[in-house]
């Protein structure tokens, strides 16, 4: 184990705050379950924008409630990482494994976590959020429930893609699209194409891409070449959609990837009836929408929250068997010092020109 006395991380202030700072390592007394990383990459993620621009929001002013954490944070929580030291209770992961980090965690009593529904405990805590460690760091310790070892097909950067595949993934699920079917992303950014690229996976017959970026349609087009590209502000995105759908009915399932009314809007209105229409983006304000247009319709609408914790394996075996290319979604990779001029400035401007950046964690020199 390393005998390093401080390390270096990218740890959130407060709004527009975002600071590389040496801080105290790991203790290496590890508790029982505990495991001690060293995290190899970590993608900047859009909840992380979200903080930069206008947080504190999910980041704890005041002490978490599950793991008392407070800021400043580490951010990171899309991250992979190679185990450097375990506790003396963990037995799924070695000193030497490559794994890809798990961040969800609630209490073992809670009604959720119970039910195997960590992502919808009440008492949420979130590694790189809410937690003392994060992937933007030379080190970090988590728990050995939030470590997966990867397979050796996969490299550091699939490894580090695996947790926002899981919200694609798992959007896709609630779905219900079976092979064969039809089906629209709306909003590229990396979680649409993510889902974009999962829906091509699990079979989708045609897929529709709606995005007003310019940029971003073009993205589309280099991920996915047969997809059919839209901007919704100079085409009629229902109309193009009944058009290349059996019978002019519209898409069997609709996936808003953007937190936006007029692109979940413009799913209802593409989605064929009794379609479903799946709620991905998180909206920051309230959406006016028209629910006798869902009944006339008869359309059944799901909403997702993170995912479902077991889902790891599921997601790393399908991006080793090379059907679900998640790494086609970075744009860019940069060092730890370049974080807010080629991480957050860069994904928070319009012009939209990068879409997946991954921060590169140097090892610790001391």
């Amino acid at each position: 184990m390393s005998d390093t006395k401080t390390v270096r991380a990218i740890r959130f202030h407060g709004q527009g705050d975002v600071r590389v700072e040496q801080v105290a390592a790991p203790d290496p007394v590890l508790g029982r379950s505990d495991v001690l990383l060293a995290p190899l990459f970590c993608g900047i993620c859009g909840t992380d924008l979200h903080e930069f621009v206008a947080g504190p929001i999910v980041t704890p002013k005041e002490p978490n409630a599950l793991t008392g954490a407070t800021l400043p944070q580490i951010l990171g929580h899309e991250f992979s990482a190679r185990v450097l030291a375990v506790g003396e209770g963990v037995s799924s992961v070695a000193p030497g494994d490559r794994v890809s980090i798990q961040p969800l965690m609630g209490p073992d009593d809670d009604y959720y976590v119970r039910r195997g529904l960590v992502h919808l405990s009440e008492t949420l805590g979130v590694v790189g959020l809410s937690w003392q460690w994060g992937g933007m760091g030379q080190r970090a310790v988590v728990q050995e429930k939030n470590v997966i070892k990867v397979p050796d097909a996969l490299d550091d950067r699939q490894a580090a893609l695996i947790e926002p595949a899981a919200v694609a993934v798992y959007a896709l699920d609630r779905s219900r699209i079976k092979v064969g079917d039809t089906v629209l992303v709306s909003g590229l950014g990396p979680i649409g194409a993510l889902t974009m690229l999962a829906a091509k996976a699990a079979g989708a017959s045609r897929i529709f891409v709606s995005e007003t970026n310019p940029t971003r349609l073009a993205l589309a087009r280099d991920l996915l070449p047969e997809a059919i590209t839209i901007d919704p502000r100079s085409e009629d995105l229902a109309a193009i959609v009944r058009a290349h759908t059996e019978s002019g009915v519209g898409v069997d399932a609709a996936l808003e990837c953007v937190g936006n009314e007029a692109s979940f809007n413009g799913c209802i209105a593409a989605v064929r009836r009794q379609g479903v229409v799946v709620q991905v983006g998180l909206h920051t304000k309230r959406a006016s929408v028209d629910p006798m247009v869902w009944a006339l319709k008869d359309l059944s609408i799901e909403a997702v929250w993170c995912y479902p914790v077991q889902i790891w394996p599921r997601i790393a075996t399908m991006i080793a068997s090379g059907a679900f290319p998640v790494e086609k979604i970075v744009t860019s990779v940069i060092a730890m010092d370049d974080v807010v001029e080629k991480g957050f400035k860069e994904l928070l401007d319009p012009a939209g020109r990068q879409l997946k950046v991954l921060v590169r964690i140097e090892e610790s020199q001391a």
